[in-house]
């Protein structure tokens, strides 16, 4: 299914290719088109000045507003320019039909023969694309689409880049909210840059991960500030933490499949295609309200992405049971 984006170019009454451009007559077809989205625009104005509570960290995350991008787009349609932002608003990735589950246990002993030669190795830095949910007081929410690399020097300070981008609509506007107000910038537009003097501190996630599965184990919930073991979710959530600090290699990411492959709760689903078009196999954990989705390559066990979508409609924080939540994708 298309996503609102393109059904929104579809619905321009004056697309770039058009026939009639702006300063000539609309024909009927566009008329129409032309009364709904300026309807759509008030409906918009009017959702936006209700009350929205104020949403823990942990769901700030999701799909992005339809009735903003519509507001967008004819604001944009308005003032001349008919190239609407490349707004990511991210369905659930779906399973193929036709493919098999792999259980855990199975990939892990693949991820095993992968780490035979200990390529590729451990590095300190990540390289990570996400689709985050901002939710503010009196505004829907959006979906805001960034890239973020983290890169460390030998002297143990480290910088970051953040830009807003997305793959799926290379070279097209973005969506941001840096200024506090939605509005579009230009592909790969510098968000931020800051660079962090060197940390005294040893302790994880900043230390290197464990190559076994039992200090792997308490290396997570220590990265996690936790005194009793972690649940299913909070393992997930230390997992995302600690690719936020390094970059596995073959001999960690063998270590981490086999831990997932002794930690229950997490079902196999089979084959999905992630949003950087990588096949990976796909990893559910349900939980009250929402499902987390876990896509790890096929042959390696390498972590490719973690989903968290609803399950459960909101609406007073304007979702639905099927948005998603959140979503990244990391890479070497």
């Amino acid at each position: 299914m298309a996503d609102e984006l393109e059904l929104l170019r579809g619905a321009n009454p004056v697309p770039d290719d058009g026939l009639r451009f702006g300063d000539g007559p609309l024909d009927q077809h566009a008329e129409r088109h032309l009364d709904r989205l300026l309807h759509e625009r008030a409906t918009a104005t009017a959702t936006a000045t209700a009350a929205v509570p104020r949403r823990r960290t942990r769901l700030a995350w999701g799909l992005a507003a339809t009735a903003v991008v519509a507001a967008l787009v004819s604001a944009l349609l308005f003032t001349g320019q008919t190239t609407a932002p490349a707004v990511a608003a991210p369905r659930p990735l779906v399973v193929q039909m036709d493919s098999s589950p792999v259980p855990l246990k199975e990939l892990a002993e693949r991820a095993e023969r992968a780490a035979a030669d200990n390529a590729p190795a451990l590095r300190k830095g990540t390289h990570v694309q996400a689709w985050s949910l901002a939710m503010s007081d009196k505004k829907p929410p959006i979906t805001l689409p960034i890239e973020t690399i983290v890169r460390w020097n030998a002297d143990d300070s480290h910088t970051e880049i953040v830009v807003a981008t997305d793959p799926r609509h290379p070279g097209r506007p973005v969506l941001t909210d840096e200024d506090g107000e939605p509005r579009p910038v230009e592909d790969g537009h510098v968000l931020s840059k800051q660079t962090y003097p060197r940390s005294w501190s040893d302790a994880p996630p900043y230390s290197p991960p464990p190559t076994d599965v039992a200090g792997l184990r308490a290396y997570l919930q220590e990265a996690a500030y936790s005194k009793t073991a972690l649940t299913t979710g909070e393992l997930l959530d230390a997992v995302a933490s600690l690719l936020g600090t390094w970059t596995l290699g073959a001999r960690e990411s063998a270590t981490l499949a086999q831990l997932l492959a002794d930690t229950a709760g997490l079902k196999p689903l089979g084959q999905v295609t992630d949003r950087l078009g990588r096949r990976g196999q796909a990893y559910v954990l349900d939980g009250p309200g929402t499902r987390e989705m876990l896509i790890m390559d096929p042959a390696t066990g390498t972590v490719l992405g973690l989903e968290t979508t609803f399950t459960k409609a909101e609406p007073e924080y304007g979702v639905k049971a099927g948005d998603v939540m959140s979503y990244s994708a990391w890479m070497r």
